[in-house]
């Protein structure tokens, strides 16, 4: 876990940015829903992925949505609920809501409202 804890954001990013591109989704739409889960505006969010921040700097910086906890399912054969670690809880919320938008899910029930 410390290697994906370690990794630049920003990587992880444009493979994200990637997918939901390709699936019909918006840049902007895959910031909303980043924001969302974080608390981060879309300036800040580029300004920090930018400085090649790793997971770990992310999340100590980022204010988690009180909904994030309604975010559940399997992502990587792994239930997010039973997730342990509350760093890597926070990445999978973030991978499963993206794979969300990827998958064409409403903006309304990706962001939990």
């Amino acid at each position: 876990m410390e290697k994906i804890f370690g990794m630049q954001v920003a990587v992880v990013y444009g493979h994200y940015l990637s997918k939901i591109l390709r699936k019909g989704q918006s840049q902007e739409d895959l910031d909303k829903v980043i924001g969302w889960l974080t608390g981060f505006e879309p300036g800040e969010l580029h300004q920090r992925l930018d400085t090649g921040i790793t997971f770990t700097e992310f999340f100590d910086a980022a204010t988690l949505n009180p909904n994030a906890p309604l975010i559940t399912g399997v992502i990587c054969g792994v239930r997010i609920e039973e997730i342990q670690d509350p760093l890597m809880q926070k990445i999978r919320y973030m991978d499963k809501i993206v794979d969300e938008l990827g998958n064409g899910r409403a903006m309304e029930k990706i962001l939990r409202s």
